[in-house]
């Protein structure tokens, strides 16, 4: 690729013919492909090493689905990743009943509960509550995470007073998912935003159809009538590291998985406390990411998709608390039925994906965080 380049700038700066001018605009332009083309190039080797590694995996194993049990968990050292601490941080009660989950047109009882800041599990997914979001953003039910995430932002915001006529929502890296569609259906103002397309860390995430760039794109599911989303719902590009100052006044703030593809761990933590300022106070802050289950010490820290240990989300919290905003105490349970105990490793399934092999060393799960802005206008400007 550099022999090209500077073959190509030898010929332009050689013919008299184009002005300096010009001529610097189309080695830009080169510059910019060249760096597209070398992106994909990466993307394409490090699928082809995990393709190899789990063919050799499959091959040794005779599936690519490690199939566990409970003990095998906690032998492989996830205690040291969920063991309970600080109260002020984690939850002590015994898991939610998710039978007692308020939804849109539920049985109640007369006693319910709410979700807490919660890992990913089976018995969240499998409820009357998760099934019914399921139904409603044109999904088929399966144990994957991305949909136990999905449901949990919207079980959440719901149970929260968020998804009511006049709530204004913001959502970060939205690609094509299909909230702000049944967000605007229910009465809120969306503001739905992604990376610029022309960011060339946008390359990726566009071939895998995982990059919101048109309005129309985010209701390709028909979830709401068109007419009501046009008017209820824009678009804007906003790069998550770079929040424009302008975009504030919000009711609540999501995204799914994110920002862990901030580019750092840190840049990660920046981002959970910048965010914060979008919000009115009092507003409604609900975001997942990737959790380590593996390592309290080692991880990813760098590159295009990190895993946050749990120091680095006790990091978080205790910055957000720092900052005056409250943060619904964490519940680290793995879950307790056989799919709780499935890692699934690569090529991933499109079922029994609640935890999963990354880096050929890592287990992740998602892990969801409940944040309210203090009422203090002042707080989380840092």
């Amino acid at each position: 690729t550099n022999f090209c380049y500077y073959r190509l700038a030898w010929k332009i700066t050689t013919d008299n013919h184009i002005s300096e001018q010009k001529c610097n605009c189309i080695l830009e332009d080169v510059a910019r492909k060249l760096k597209r083309e070398m992106s994909k190039l990466s993307q394409f080797f490090y699928k082809l090493n995990s393709r190899i590694q789990s063919k050799r995996q499959t091959n040794a194993q005779g599936r690519s689905v490690q199939q566990a049990n409970q003990g095998k968990l906690i032998a492989q050292g996830f205690t040291d990743a969920v063991h309970l601490g600080s109260p002020d941080i984690y939850s002590h009660a015994a898991p939610v009943d998710c039978s007692l989950l308020k939804f849109p047109g539920g049985v109640t009882t007369g006693r319910s509960e709410k979700l807490p800041s919660s890992l990913c599990t089976h018995h969240q997914l499998d409820s009357a509550a998760f099934r019914y979001w399921t139904i409603n953003i044109g999904e088929r039910w399966r144990l994957h995470r991305k949909l136990w995430e999905y449901c949990f932002i919207l079980q959440a915001l719901y149970e929260r007073d968020m998804l009511q006529e006049g709530k204004r929502g913001l959502g970060f890296a939205v690609g094509e998912e299909p909230l702000p569609s049944l967000m605007a259906k229910f009465g809120c103002g969306i503001l739905a935003t992604d990376l610029d397309i022309r960011d060339d860390r946008a390359t990726v995430w566009a071939e895998t159809a995982q990059l919101a760039s048109t309005l129309e794109g985010l209701n390709s599911r028909a979830i709401c009538p068109h007419d009501v989303f046009k008017k209820r719902v824009n678009f804007r590009p906003i790069d998550m590291n770079k929040i424009p100052n302008d975009v504030t006044d919000y009711d609540f703030t999501w995204s799914s998985c994110s920002f862990e593809h901030c580019g750092s761990i840190g840049l990660g933590k920046r981002f959970l406390r910048k965010q914060m300022k979008c919000l009115k106070p009092g507003g409604i802050a609900v975001h997942t990411t990737e959790f380590n289950l593996s390592s309290t010490e080692e991880t990813i820290d760098s590159g295009t998709t990190v895993l946050f240990r749990r120091q680095d989300i006790e990091a978080m919290i205790r910055d957000l608390q720092a900052d005056g905003h409250t943060v619904e105490t964490l519940q680290l349970d793995l879950g307790a039925s056989k799919e709780d105990a499935i890692i699934d490793s690569y090529p991933y399934s499109d079922n029994m994906h609640l935890k999963l092999e990354l880096f050929d060393r890592y287990v992740s799960t998602s892990v969801a965080l409940i944040i309210q802005k203090s009422d203090d206008p002042t707080s989380g400007n840092k």
